[in-house]
């Protein structure tokens, strides 16, 4: 683990706001996670401004000879196509009997992998693939859920334990799920690389209520600091955001921070220009349709 991690509650300046905007509370994050900087940092206003890459700790060294193949393709459908088999023969995707599973087992458990995780978070942000995703986001980067289903403000509560419940049946019986998406989150910012991506991408949610993001004070520009929930959805298309709500939140996002999107496998994610986003403390703008 970074050394970093030892001092984020006695962070260097990095870890504040010049401006002394509001920024990640510590009941948002974590004190210790499995990537390159601290959920203090990467959580934070100054991140979203200033983004830097993020890289999940071993993925590249256990993960070297993949990243070297896909070095040597040009196309990005090749590579793509050289990833899905890579990780349909890593994880026995298609042979999960070679993994353990009998005839004897909760044979729908052989279909827990991380592309029916992505399609569940699709179908239902509160359902149970959704709290894999949110689990997984709160390990390996520290911010921890701030919704599903519920309020989740107190791990005491009725509502964070449903959420650890759903967790760990999502997890039960799965051949390293949280590994697989260590692995998608590697692809797409290894792809954003060789695409030569801008480092942050402007972004929109439609939203009902305005009040449907928890709000921690205002940026000196005027606009307001949210703390999303730990991976939300957002779209690049302004038009199809306007489509689940009365309010569209815009946010430069951190290519840094998108775990998947749209284009990166096409016919994993069945909505248009659907990106999914790590959350934290960002500045954003509203507007109404």
């Amino acid at each position: 683990m970074s050394a970093l991690y030892s001092t984020c509650d006695n962070a260097p300046a990095l870890c504040r706001n010049d401006d002394k905007a509001p920024s990640l509370p510590k009941s948002a994050r974590l004190p210790i996670n499995r990537c390159n900087l601290p959920a203090v940092i990467l959580g934070s206003l100054t991140f979203q401004r200033h983004p830097t890459p993020l890289a999940l700790d071993g993925v590249a060294e256990l993960h070297g000879e993949l990243f070297a193949r896909l070095d040597r393709l040009r196309l990005a459908h090749q590579r793509a196509a050289v990833f899905r088999d890579y990780l349909t023969v890593m994880f026995r995707i298609e042979h999960p009997e070679e993994i353990g599973l009998t005839e004897h087992a909760r044979k729908s458990r052989a279909n827990a992998n991380w592309m029916r995780v992505i399609r569940g978070w699709a179908f239902d942000p509160d359902g149970r693939e959704a709290a894999v995703l949110k689990g997984w986001v709160e390990s390996r980067f520290g911010l921890t859920p701030r919704h599903h289903g519920g309020e989740l403000h107190d791990p005491g509560d009725a509502a964070y334990r449903r959420y650890e419940r759903m967790r760990a049946e999502g997890l039960y019986g799965t051949n390293a799920l949280e590994a697989q998406l260590d692995l998608v989150f590697a692809y797409c910012q290894y792809e954003f690389a060789r695409q030569d991506a801008p480092d942050r991408l402007t972004l929109y949610r439609g939203v009902n209520r305005v009040d449907a993001h928890e709000t921690l004070g205002a940026a000196p520009s005027g606009r307001r600091v949210l703390l999303l929930n730990n991976i939300s959805s957002f779209s690049h298309e302004r038009e199809r955001a306007g489509e689940f709500g009365d309010y569209i939140l815009e946010v430069a996002v951190p290519t840094a921070k998108v775990l998947f999107h749209c284009g990166l496998m096409p016919g994993v994610l069945q909505g248009e220009g659907e990106y999914l986003v790590i959350g934290g403390a960002y500045e954003a703008s509203w507007a109404t349709l």
